[in-house]
C-alpha cells in the first residue's frame, strides 16, 4: 500500500521556494513565446534562469528525457521534447517546468497562445484551465483523492471536451513523483488506485495537472519514447500547479499572483 508524505513546517518552506522558482520560470519565458521562435530557444532561456537561481531543471536526464523543460505543441498532449521546431501563429504550447532547489522539487506548468489564437483553441486553452481549478477546489481535509478527478472530468465533457487519463498528478517533494497518483477522472469515491479511504490530510503536497483534449481521450506516444500525441490529431491543452493541503483547506504553491489566496474552507463553503 502506497505511503502519502506529510511535509513538515521545515519542508514546506522549501518546497515554497523551489516551486515559486519554477512559477517565475514559466512568468519569465511567456515573452518570448513567439512565432519564429524554436522550442530549443525556450529550453536554453528556462535552463539559464533555473541556474542562474541555484537551482537545475528536474526533467534533464530524468529517466533519460534530454531537455530542461517540456514542450507539447496543438495535438501533443505532454512531454514534447524541444528542439528546432519554430513556433507558428495560431499555435498552443504547453510549457512544463519543474525546479529543483535545496532538495525539493517544484513543478508547473500553463498552456499558452503563440500570436494571433484561433476560437477552437481559446475555447480549449478556457476549458482546461476551468477544470485544474475545479480540481483544486473540493481539496480540502477530509475530503477524498476521487474528487479531484470527479470535478475536473465533469466539467470537462460539460463542455465537449474528454480528459487523459493514461497520465496523472503526482505527490512530489524531495522526489519529482512521490505517492499519490492523482487522476483525473471520476473514479470510485476513495480514488481508485489509492489506499482505501484515502482522504486529503495537511501536510500532503501534490501535483493537479489535467489534459484535457478537444476531440477523443485516446493517445500514442511517438517514437522518440517520450512525445504524447491524442489519437485522433485534436488539440490538447493542460495547466498544473503544486498543491499544499492546509488546515483549513489548500495552498496553491505554485500560485505567484494570488489567484487561489482565497482558497479555504471559508470561502468554499
Amino acid at each position: 500500500m502506497p505511503t502519502i508524505k506529510i511535509k513538515t513546517a521545515e519542508e514546506i518552506e522549501l518546497m515554497r521556494a523551489s516551486c515559486r522558482l519554477a512559477a517565475l520560470t514559466l512568468k519569465m519565458i511567456e515573452p518570448h513565446i513567439q512565432p519564429g521562435v524554436s522550442t530549443q530557444q525556450l529550453n536554453d532561456l528556462c535552463h539559464e534562469f533555473l541556474v542562474n537561481n541555484n537551482a537545475r531543471p528536474s526533467p534533464l536526464n530524468y529517466r533519460g528525457f534530454p531537455k530542461s523543460i517540456c514542450t507539447s505543441i496543438n495535438q501533443q498532449v505532454c512531454h514534447g521534447i524541444p528542439g528546432p521546431r519554430t513556433l507558428r501563429d495560431g499555435d498552443i504550447i504547453n510549457i512544463d517546468v519543474t525546479a529543483h532547489l535545496n532538495g525539493f522539487h517544484g513543478d508547473t506548468n500553463k498552456s499558452f497562445h503563440v500570436g494571433t489564437p484561433i476560437p477552437k483553441a481559446v475555447r480549449l486553452v478556457q476549458v482546461a484551465k476551468k477544470c485544474l481549478d475545479a480540481g483544486i477546489r473540493v481539496i480540502r481535509p477530509k475530503g477524498h483523492f476521487g474528487d479531484i478527478g470527479a470535478a475536473i472530468e465533469v466539467l470537462a465533457l460539460k463542455n465537449q471536451c474528454s480528459v487523459v487519463r493514461e497520465y496523472c498528478g503526482h505527490g512530489i517533494g524531495r522526489e519529482f513523483h512521490e505517492e499519490p497518483a492523482v487522476l483525473h477522472y471520476i473514479t470510485d469515491k476513495n480514488g481508485r488506485k489509492l489506499p482505501p479511504g484515502a482522504e486529503f490530510k495537511p501536510g500532503m503536497i501534490f501535483t493537479v495537472e489535467p489534459m484535457v483534449n478537444l476531440g477523443g481521450a485516446e493517445i500514442r506516444v511517438l517514437p522518440d519514447r517520450w512525445t504524447v500525441v491524442t489519437k485522433d490529431h485534436s488539440l490538447s491543452a493542460q495547466f498544473e500547479h503544486t498543491i499544499l493541503v492546509t488546515e483549513t483547506g489548500y495552498e496553491v504553491l505554485t500560485d505567484l499572483d494570488g489567484e487561489y489566496a482565497e482558497g479555504n474552507l471559508a470561502v468554499l463553503a
